[in-house]
């Protein structure tokens, strides 16, 4: 890409409640279903409404129009509060280990809830798939 800057990877994930703040379909509000991170765009439900022209196939013979969801830029939307009406900004601070969490956690800044675990907060390795599995299989060919 062009730029050198850092989206902002810890601001909207997948399945946070956001409300879109600019743009036609300002004041609406949907769950997030994908983000696009290199283009710092979100997918919303609900929100961005395009026609998508329908080419016949057998299971739709007669083609057509659907409707179905565009992406927006992540900067026209905000993350939800707790209770679900107004918006907030997130923050990213260390977990505290007495509640059990450990790493980074994302918290409302208008609130101080934790909203989530942030992303990269877990230990370094955990969950990583090892090259044992790899060696075994080529051992056996």
């Amino acid at each position: 890409m062009g730029t050198n800057r850092r989206p902002h990877c810890h601001r909207v994930l997948r399945d946070d409640e956001v409300m879109v703040i600019a743009g036609d379909d300002k004041g609406k509000t949907g769950r997030v279903l994908r983000v696009l991170r290199e283009k710092s765009r979100v997918v919303v439900e609900g929100v961005n409404l395009v026609h998508r022209h329908i080419r016949p196939s057998q299971q739709n013979p007669q083609g057509g129009r659907v409707k179905r969801e565009a992406a927006i830029h992540i900067s026209n939307v905000m993350v939800l509060d707790s209770d679900g009406e107004t918006v907030t900004k997130v923050g990213k601070r260390q977990a505290q280990p007495e509640k059990g969490s450990r790493g980074w956690e994302r918290f409302a800044r208008k609130s101080g809830e934790v909203i989530g675990e942030a992303p990269g907060s877990r230990k370094r390795g955990a969950g990583k798939k090892t090259s044992a599995g790899k060696k075994a299989k080529k051992s056996k060919e």
